[in-house]
């Protein structure tokens, strides 16, 4: 038999199975300071769907959500793919997206720190 390299770590999807073949992002134009939130909460028949997809709409709680650059360092995953899958979960109707706070909403200096703090955490 041969032993597993990495002891305790699930098998991940290859990222062309989550995202049924596509490579290119979606036309939504997600960045990745958008912020992704589920559709509707966990356990809405959601067990059917791939455990990554699972995982992303269980850490984007309505109403705050997460920024994709978050979710992608969260799932360990590069940008673009997160992106493209993103995009799907998008068409699919699982997530809903807005567009990053403008400039006015970013001056707060606790925020700021708050995202700094969260961001060292990761």
């Amino acid at each position: 038999m041969t032993a597993d390299p990495q002891p305790g770590r699930r098998r991940r999807t290859r990222l062309y199975a989550l995202t049924d073949g596509r490579t290119a992002a979606s036309r939504h134009g997600l960045t990745m300071d958008t912020v992704i939130t589920a559709a509707a909460g966990p356990g809405h028949g959601h067990g059917s769907l791939p455990t990554e997809w699972q995982e992303i709409l269980s850490m984007c709680p309505s109403p705050n959500g997460r920024a994709v650059a978050e979710i992608a360092a969260r799932m360990r995953m590069r940008l673009t793919p997160m992106v493209v899958l993103l995009g799907e979960l998008l068409e699919r109707g699982l997530i809903r997206h807005r567009p990053p706070l403008d400039a006015s909403e970013t001056s707060n200096v606790h925020l700021l720190m708050k995202i700094r703090d969260n961001l060292a955490r990761l």
